[in-house]
């Protein structure tokens, strides 16, 4: 029986996979194989030595202490494109929303409820409505900064409603790739994007090289009136040179999904309390996705989309038994696959089937056994130095 903890709420979708011959989930569970968890913090004491995966219903893992994971062989997944169109449509929202006076003609419109005669309100709304005069995005250029799941969407949605589309990722997958609109032109310097776009969209996660990464320069480079969409992480634009690019009105418009204390009360801001997965579909499509990941995990040792460890996936015999395969986390380090097969061999147990990955300085191993391993084998292979953790599936 494996055990999985729950943090959050978690749509049902997701829980109902867990089969409750084979699982007990619940938030109560102790001494967990695996975490299903949204937005909660989890702390690195939650970490307790039978762990084996933390699954992030969502795309961001800032809430969860990765490198402790990481040390302790725990796999990390997130759910990568799951929301992809709840972001999608919101930046849609966003686009219109910095292109015409809706929110301020919304406001306009709802100051005025004391005039009680239809038509002296007809005529005060049709003399006004000039103030409210925006542009239509159609014919104008979409800079996109990311072209992973969300942004290859963003960009055939914006292609769709007649827009230039250029696109900058210096990380683009071969998946990736696949999926983009071949209308995108990938532009190889951001400077020559920013510079080149009405409108910029961001897409990217935060790591060491994309924090800050729209800031002074990049706010110098725009054109005069550029707007700047951001509903992937608030770190990703420097707030510092942000407030500078809003007074001096390089920037037109800031459309954001993560307020601040200093936005409050300006009209070129617009922004929303972090909803750009808030959508029953992506919570459903969040929490199924981390579901599967983590049964695939547990029963098989498969890996698909961990931020942690290499992604790594063996077909497996219908007919195996268990403990006939191990799953092995170890440091990157020479001579480790060597040693572990002779632990095996000694013991007169045969490999049919092996893969080895590696991911920075972790690699993993998924190894099929003739016959189950015996507890001193897995004692001997855990014993190995450099080795972090041994399951027999």
């Amino acid at each position: 029986m494996y055990r999985v903890q729950t943090f959050n709420s978690i749509s049902d979708k997701g829980l109902t996979r867990f089969t409750a011959e084979r699982y007990t989930v619940s938030p109560d569970t102790e001494n967990a194989d695996a975490i299903l968890l949204r937005s909660h913090k989890l702390a690195p004491t939650a970490l307790t030595p039978n762990l084996r995966a933390v699954a992030r219903a969502g795309a961001g893992v800032n809430n969860v202490p990765v490198a402790e994971c990481t040390e302790q062989g725990v796999v990390v997944f997130n759910t990568p494109g799951a929301n992809a169109n709840a972001v999608k449509e919101l930046v849609l929202c966003g686009l219109l929303l910095a292109s015409r006076g809706i929110v301020p003609g919304i406001s306009f419109a709802d100051s005025h409820t004391q005039v009680s005669d239809y038509a002296e309100l007809s005529k005060l709304m049709e003399q006004e409505k000039k103030r409210f005069k925006g542009n239509e995005i159609a014919g104008k250029t979409l800079g996109v900064v990311g072209l992973g799941a969300i942004g290859s969407l963003v960009a055939e949605m914006a292609i769709g409603l007649g827009m230039e589309v250029v696109g900058f990722d210096p990380a683009l997958s071969v998946d990736a790739a696949w999926r983009l609109p071949s209308q995108v032109k990938r532009i190889e310097n951001l400077s020559a994007l920013v510079a080149g776009s009405d409108y910029i969209s961001l897409h990217l996660p935060v790591l060491d090289s994309t924090r800050k990464l729209i800031d002074a320069s990049m706010f110098a480079a725009m054109s005069q009136g550029t707007c700047l969409l951001n509903f992937a992480r608030d770190e990703i634009v420097d707030s510092a040179a942000l407030m500078n690019a809003l007074d001096s009105k390089k920037l037109r418009a800031y459309v954001c999904d993560f307020p601040r204390r200093e936005f409050m009360g300006r009209a070129e801001v617009i922004a929303m309390p972090h909803i750009g997965a808030s959508t029953a579909e992506a919570e459903e499509n969040c929490a199924m996705m981390a579901a599967d990941q983590l049964m695939d995990c547990l029963e098989h040792g498969n890996i698909r989309n961990s931020v942690n460890f290499p992604n790594l996936t063996l077909d497996r015999a219908a007919n195996s038994e268990p403990g006939t395969r191990l799953a092995i986390s170890n440091k990157n380090v020479p001579k480790m696959l060597g040693q572990i097969l002779s632990i095996l061999a000694d013991q007169d147990i045969n490999v049919v089937d092996m893969l080895n990955k590696s991911r920075g300085e972790v690699a993993y191993n998924l190894i099929d056994l003739e016959s189950p391993a015996s507890e001193s084998a897995l004692a001997a292979i855990a014993a190995i130095d450099d080795v972090i953790k041994v399951t027999a599936l």
